[in-house]
């Protein structure tokens, strides 16, 4: 029977290439998941930047309706005090008038 003489060098860099292959293979795997994380973080970010465009478009549109009903406002309020103000002078001129007719209305009596 022969003796089979196993060269200790030979075994550990053959277990040393296969560690290696294992961590690179691991290290692949690991580039990979990181890779997908960044896109779905990249298409997460793109969706986040889409909602504040149109929160902020939202924001234009509402301050431009508000700016409308205030000057709207200003314009209701200028009516109603111009229409007070016409309604005071009205009674004021009808005061005297009817103070001026009610002693006559009291002689007829």
């Amino acid at each position: 029977m022969g003796v089979v003489v196993v060269d200790d060098g030979k075994k550990t860099r053959d277990e040393e290439e296969l560690r290696l292959r294992k961590r690179n293979e691991d290290l692949e795997k690991e580039l990979r998941k990181s890779q997908e994380r960044e896109e779905l973080m990249r298409k997460e970010l793109q969706r986040a930047w889409e909602r504040l465009r149109v929160a902020e478009e939202a924001e234009e549109r509402l301050c431009s309706q508000l700016g409308e009903l205030e000057a709207e406002s200003v314009h209701q309020a200028r009516e109603y005090n111009a229409r007070v103000l016409s309604l005071m002078d009205q009674l004021s001129r009808a005061h005297p008038l009817q103070a001026s007719s009610s002693p006559s209305l009291l002689q007829h009596r």
